[in-house]
């Protein structure tokens, strides 16, 4: 049995979902630390962040360190009917940290079903993407929005692109205010704009979602949004799973059902994923594609004090100490579960909870 008292915050979240992930019949995919340096500048608003450490290998072509699995796995997959390629991942990515605003080496966990998916393929997908947060948090929650949905209310309304762009920035903002103000801009009329600015008003528990939506409008993605949704209500954390369209993701790259995930503590989303057909698409690939990835990087602060000691005990003895008693004492101390670090001096950095002294006084 793994003693996961040993592990990292990282090291104990990625061994959990790896286990989780495997029951459902996802394979490790593991990969290079590097890709051309192409394959991102050609997809750079696709990632996370577009700053990509890059150097010039020994044939001169540029190269990067990976800032992303998710295209490293489109570019190398191949499209084959009634096939579905399902893997997770558990890499170490490179790009520039939220939190200090410099490269860092951060673990990026994630999955991908990619092949010829469907509605239940989305089903489980989402549903593991709640319950990888029900390992990392007690308190978390999931949004879905359906791109599908929000695009087809807007282009029925304008199909003007400028329109389209600042509409959807008004709703990923939930601003009603400016939403007003861009629909006087382009001459549209109260019922449309009704109709839009449902989009921001309506969210929350999917059935009344659902419910208030059918008195509006009479789309086929409002089915596939209440099918998915009674799919949901066998999930086990179906309660935590709500619908806000505000959730927008690139529409040149996703399709369909798009999610983010939260937890308590943390002021923006710490899992992002959805349908990414298009993505496929402008890869030159034929297959539909879903999946999600956990920024463990935006987590680890709440965990820190939980592990917040190094050891239980530091000892300490000189050169007067009886060998006999500090073997002794850390064996003691072992066998009772507890960790020890035995020392002639304090260490520096060293974070003990207590501290046994065997040096002898003057």
């Amino acid at each position: 049995m793994i003693d996961e008292t040993l592990m990292n915050f990282e090291e104990r979240s990625a061994y959990k979902l790896r286990s989780l992930y495997k029951k459902y019949g996802y394979l490790p995919y593991e990969m290079g630390k590097f890709e051309e340096y192409e394959l991102y500048i050609r997809n750079k608003d696709f990632l996370v962040s577009d700053r990509v450490i890059t150097f010039n290998d020994t044939n001169g072509k540029l190269m990067a360190l990976k800032p992303d699995v998710t295209l490293s796995i489109i570019k190398n997959g191949e499209d084959t009917k009634g096939v579905k390629q399902k893997v997770f991942y558990n890499e170490n990515v490179y790009r520039v940290s939220e939190s200090t605003h410099r490269f860092k080496e951060i673990m990026q966990t994630g999955l991908e079903c990619i092949g010829d998916i469907d509605i239940y393929d989305i089903y489980e997908v989402i549903s593991l993407a709640a319950e990888s947060l029900s390992n990392l948090s007690n308190n978390f929650c999931i949004e879905i929005s359906n791109l599908d949905l929000v695009s087809s209310v807007i282009k029925s309304v304008c199909e003007d692109p400028q329109f389209v762009s600042k509409v959807i920035y008004c709703i990923s903002e939930k601003n009603t205010h400016d939403l007003k103000r861009v629909c006087e801009e382009y001459s549209v009329n109260d019922a449309d704009y009704t109709k839009i600015s449902s989009l921001i008003s309506v969210y929350g528990e999917r059935k009344n979602v659902i419910s208030k939506l059918n008195e509006i409008f009479t789309l086929p993605e409002l089915e596939r949004m209440a099918i998915l949704s009674e799919m949901l209500e066998n999930s086990l954390f179906s309660d935590k799973i709500r619908f806000d369209f505000s959730v927008v993701n690139d529409m040149n790259y996703y399709n369909g059902f798009v999610y983010r995930g939260f937890v308590d503590g943390v002021c923006c989303g710490v899992l992002a994923g959805g349908q990414y057909d298009n993505m496929m698409k402008k890869m030159n690939r034929t297959s539909g594609a879903v999946g999600f990835a956990i920024y463990l990087d935006r987590i680890e602060d709440l965990y820190r004090e939980n592990d917040k000691f190094d050891v239980d005990y530091l000892l300490l003895y000189d050169e007067h100490t009886d060998l006999v008693k500090i073997s002794s004492q850390v064996s003691k101390l072992i066998a009772s579960g507890l960790s020890v670090s035995a020392q002639k001096s304090v260490p520096e950095k060293l974070r003990y909870k207590n501290i046994i002294d065997l040096r002898k006084k003057d």
